[in-house]
């Protein structure tokens, strides 16, 4: 076998791992697919025998893992908060098993309030701590990716495991139909009009997020508190809407669809019977994008 077929079939084999490197280092799918392309012409132009590469697995993750690594040091800097207005890229899939794919993807349960905080980092904190903590990767061979030594690398590592410490991820409720249950009565209060209910299936510190794109919202894109997530749910609940019950990274989500398009995404984080977050979509091509599976 010639070394360029080689090369071909490795890639392949490992799609997955490498799409999950760059979806956790990028937090958006188009641009995780353009740094595989990326990564790939890399690799087909490597002055490298197949022979040599003892690791092919190790090795096509730090191809990756440089090319998502420059991706994010050409973007703009990015806030010290734990939200900068973007919604990262969720996975939404039809509320059931998940498939093999959307499994690599969700390893080490990846919630969006993870990819959210990992958004926060810098771009070589971020690349030190996802290979090394979520993909295993050799802190030697993460020191060559950034160029420096291997003490340094181990020091944004610890930086970046501090960071996320910090934010305090809630360890989600794991039972889907128990999430749903908690959806659902969201719902059903909000369909009511009834306040009171809906603080009920709300933490006193419930976070709700808002992404709409270019699209100028009337009230705020973020904001904390039961009684007041709870107001802004009453207020923008349309009973016309259809709510189909999807997963979002894994875990009890809805998808809002209107004279049969999906116009918006709700994410909920679900700890011990009460909704800690929401995270809404709310960019109609967007949302039709990433519904697109869901939908099928």
């Amino acid at each position: 076998m010639d070394d360029e077929k080689w090369f071909a079939e490795r890639f392949e084999e490992h799609r997955p791992r490498l799409r999950a490197v760059a979806y956790r280092m990028l937090g958006s799918f188009a641009d995780a697919e353009d740094a595989l392309q990326d990564a790939w012409l890399r690799i087909s132009r490597a002055e490298v025998r197949a022979a040599e590469i003892e690791n092919p697995a190790g090795w096509l993750t730090t191809i990756v893992g440089r090319v998502c690594l420059n991706a994010l040091r050409s973007r703009r800097t990015r806030a010290e908060e734990p939200w900068d207005g973007r919604l990262p890229d969720p996975v939404v899939a039809e509320d059931g098993p998940s498939t093999p794919e959307d499994a690599v993807l969700l390893a080490d349960d990846l919630g969006l309030a993870l990819q959210i905080v990992l958004d926060t980092l810098s771009p070589d904190e971020r690349l030190a701590f996802v290979l090394h903590d979520m993909f295993e990767v050799p802190f030697p061979e993460i020191a060559a990716v950034l160029e420096r030594e291997d003490a340094a690398t181990r020091q944004l590592a610890s930086r970046a495991r501090k960071r996320v410490s910090t934010a305090r991820i809630p360890e989600q409720q794991r039972d889907v139909a128990r999430q749903r249950e908690v959806v659902d009565a969201f719902f059903a209060a909000a369909r009511e009009g009834d306040l009171d209910a809906l603080v009920s299936v709300l933490h006193p510190d419930v976070v709700a997020r808002a992404d709409f794109g270019a699209i100028k919202l009337p009230r705020p894109a973020l904001v904390r508190g039961a009684r007041t997530v709870a107001q802004n749910a009453k207020i923008g609940y349309v009973p016309a809407a259809e709510l189909r019950p999807v997963l979002v990274n894994g875990a009890a989500a809805a998808l809002v669809v209107r004279d049969g398009r999906p116009t918006n995404i709700m994410a909920f984080t679900v700890v011990d019977g009460l909704i800690t977050a929401l995270d809404i979509y709310g960019d109609p091509d967007r949302v039709r994008e990433l519904a697109a599976s869901a939908l099928s």
